[in-house]
């Protein structure tokens, strides 16, 4: 059928017989989350984008490894933190965990006022901070499960280790992001 849109599977089976465009729609559709994974290692934008490069080429070149029966998005953010760490321990950088987080649209249209801008701005850098303090075992658990927003087997998987894993890390994750943060910064919940 013309001018239906291509779901992701028929997509990467395009992308395996040499369809560049169905390979540059993937790119597409998994940019940012690639963007995000590279950033929780490397730290730095630049850096960041050459690893999404690097990852992007890398997963063009083993699309005939990829199995079918497993989700894309997983299996190509694997090869994005791979890319990183090695990029990380060839620079020998331990650059400053920098992400920048949309901000939301506000909900009815109205205007926030500059001051609200200005606390939701603080407390965004503050806790972003507090991530970048965190160790890389659980500084990564955290970027994927709250800031990428992947599930537990999306994490695992993202990161190599069993789900479990994933679910300790995240519980001593939090924990250790509750001790570093101020006690206003945790809201009522806290």
């Amino acid at each position: 059928m013309e001018g239906r849109p291509l779901d992701e599977c028929e997509l990467i089976e395009r992308a395996i017989k040499g369809d560049v465009a169905a390979y540059t729609e993937l790119v597409r559709i998994h940019q940012h989350a690639a963007l995000r994974v590279a950033m929780l290692v490397v730290g730095d934008p630049t850096e960041a984008e050459d690893v999404a490069q690097e990852a992007f080429v890398k997963a063009h070149r083993n699309l005939g490894r990829f199995s079918a029966d497993r989700p894309f998005r997983p299996w190509l953010l694997a090869i994005v933190r791979n890319e990183a760490r090695n990029r990380r321990r060839r620079t020998a950088r331990q650059a400053r965990l920098s992400l920048r987080v949309a901000n939301d649209p506000v909900s009815g249209g109205a205007a926030p006022s500059p001051e609200a801008v200005l606390l939701a701005d603080e407390r965004r850098r503050t806790l972003l901070d507090a991530v970048d303090r965190l160790p890389d075992r659980y500084r990564m658990v955290v970027g994927c499960r709250f800031l990428l927003e992947l599930s537990e087997a999306e994490t695992a998987e993202v990161l190599g280790v069993p789900t479990g894993t994933v679910k300790s890390r995240t519980a001593r994750g939090l924990d250790r992001l509750r001790d570093l943060l101020p006690a206003d910064e945790l809201g009522e919940a806290g």
